[in-house]
């Protein structure tokens, strides 16, 4: 067996379609929650009554992702079906103007007139539409749209992720519920920005910092909504 058969390479971008929905699920699940957490129980909420808020924010934030990554990546999915049926026809109808924008397209890339043309007709004569559809829209297996996919992986994410400070609200004391759901969801999200990192190949500092801040702002806000809410109430 030959060296180039024996090599395997895997790539992170492999992962991209179903990391970006779990990392966003998960991240939406920890900060929508404990956010609305933080805001019922500082606006003078029994703690009945933020577990059942909390509780409701992960039934209705789980399938509202669900629907809007299955909505918004169909979206996508009929755009590329759309391009792949035009490319279809000009295939079948304008073959030789096919060859040449392929050609362009590989001298545009560093190769001489003589070689884009060679590439071009191979590729074309072993799947035309495959390498138009690659080198021409950008569109490949890796980067193919799946609704289905991105909705499941969005919705389990995020009812994951908004576990975790529903989790704190049963097992803290009243009188450290703020501050329990506070400092526990900050972890959780360090430990999202370290996990997602690190399965995308990426510096786990900077990710942990990003995460960290633009959650704690989101509480943050929600947080003082809450409280001058439960302060004009009362």
């Amino acid at each position: 067996m030959s060296r180039l058969k024996r090599h395997r390479e895997t790539h992170q971008v492999s992962r991209l379609g179903w990391l970006r929905a779990a990392v966003l699920g998960a991240n939406d699940g920890i900060v929508s929650t404990s956010s609305l957490i933080l805001g019922v129980a500082l606006a003078d909420g029994s703690p009945q009554s933020v577990l059942i808020a909390g509780v409701a924010a992960l039934v209705a934030g789980a399938m509202s992702m669900a629907a809007g990554e299955y909505v918004s990546v169909s979206a996508q999915s009929d755009t590329e079906e759309a391009d792949l049926a035009k490319e279809r026809r000009e295939l079948s109808e304008e073959i030789e103007h096919e060859r040449d924008e392929l050609t362009r397209i590989y001298q545009g890339r560093g190769l001489d007139a003589e070689l884009a043309r060679k590439v071009a007709l191979q590729l074309m004569e072993h799947d035309a539409l495959g390498a138009h559809a690659r080198d021409e829209l950008g569109i490949s297996e890796m980067s193919t749209a799946r609704p289905v996919q991105a909705a499941l992986t969005s919705a389990a994410s995020f009812a994951a992720g908004a576990a975790l400070p529903l989790l704190v609200v049963i097992l803290a004391p009243p009188r450290l519920l703020v501050l329990a759901t506070v400092v526990a969801s900050l972890v959780f999200l360090v430990l999202l920005g370290v996990v997602s990192a690190r399965t995308g190949g990426a510096g786990t500092l900077k990710a942990a910092m990003r995460v960290v801040f633009w959650g704690g702002l989101a509480m943050a806000i929600t947080a003082g909504v809450g409280s001058l809410f439960g302060t004009s109430v009362q």
